[in-house]
């Protein structure tokens, strides 16, 4: 456990996490198919818990009350605190939660498993308990098996990670060595998505006509692949084609909409070397690979002027994760 991780005083403990992104292999790692998923710093959680007598309070922007009245949205979650405390076999009584975050909710960065992540991280801190990454990611699955039914695993996966996470269901977990630096800019749209549903409407479309569906998924995993080799290999341009090759399959596969698609117009018109929908889709963010600093400067202001609800350029290093 690192500092970055946990902190805590005689009262008071503070737990931390990053936000994330898929970069490629989202709906399509759900059955089986590889993701690449990056670790995205911009945005975060911070999970406090203090000493205050009595049944446990919320405080957050989302709910402000005691854990047993909070609003359907925010179960996962309680019932992760339930879980964590039972772990730790520590009374789950006598404390306030407050959960400050600066990842909007519903936009495919990882908002519900950042929670989960940072609340279990300030409990073992509260407990004076330290933890394995084994542990971590079992208690942030009830959160997220809530959030998403049937979750990949791979948001608590890259949100506990410093680097980008090549990620297959039931499959050794590998780290990609970047060969260069690539620049990229998230946008958001501005209206909330449901991952949730997202995944079940592809899982109904790969029922209703499987052959076809599981072609379209299997594609996205080939793209994968390639995008794999592109970040090892300098290859932005190649990357840059597999995004928007992925995004094609993602346009198929009815989770992407005219406000995501408005905006991957625009930053490919503005000279991006690819552009996508990240996360679920139907509502949330997109991804644009830049050419470079500069550009992803001008990227960002594009994307902003068109309507952008909020947009953050920033950039992968080689050998660094972020």
């Amino acid at each position: 456990m690192s500092a970055e991780k946990a902190t805590t005083t005689e009262k008071t403990a503070i737990g931390i996490a990053h936000s994330k992104l898929i970069l490629i292999g989202e709906h399509a790692v759900v059955h089986g198919q590889p993701a690449i998923a990056i670790p995205f710093p911009l945005v975060g959680v911070e999970s406090i818990v203090e000493y205050v007598p009595g049944n446990v309070q919320i405080d957050s922007t989302f709910y402000h009350g005691p854990l047993n009245h909070t609003p359907e949205s925010l179960k996962g979650i309680v019932n992760c605190i339930k879980g964590t405390a039972e772990y730790l076999d520590m009374p789950c009584k006598d404390m306030l939660i407050r959960i400050n975050s600066s990842i909007p909710p519903g936009k495919g960065l990882g908002s519900s498993a950042s929670v989960a992540i940072s609340v279990i991280r300030s409990l073992f801190a509260y407990a004076n308990r330290d933890y394995t990454e084994k542990e971590l990611l079992n208690l942030a699955n009830i959160a997220e098996t809530f959030a998403h039914g049937s979750p990949s695993g791979i948001d608590t996966l890259t949100i506990t990670s410093e680097c980008p996470v090549w990620y297959e269901k039931e499959q050794p977990i590998d780290f990609i060595d970047l060969s260069d630096d690539f620049h990229f800019v998230v946008a958001d749209s501005g209206r909330t998505g449901d991952t949730r549903l997202a995944v079940e409407s592809v899982t109904n479309l790969l029922k209703a006509a499987p052959k076809r569906i599981q072609r379209k998924l299997e594609r996205i995993g080939e793209l994968t692949h390639q995008a794999k080799h592109a970040l090892e290999r300098k290859g932005k341009h190649i990357l840059g084609q597999m995004l928007d090759e992925a995004q094609k399959e993602l346009e198929a596969l009815g989770v992407s909409d005219a406000g995501l698609n408005k905006l991957i117009y625009f930053a490919r018109k503005e000279g991006a070397l690819g552009a996508k929908l990240t996360g679920g889709g139907n509502g949330g963010c997109i991804i644009a690979l830049a050419q470079n600093e500069v550009h992803s400067k001008q990227l960002a202001d594009t994307l902003r002027k068109i309507g952008a609800h909020a947009v953050w350029p920033f950039v992968l290093k080689k050998n660094k994760g972020y």
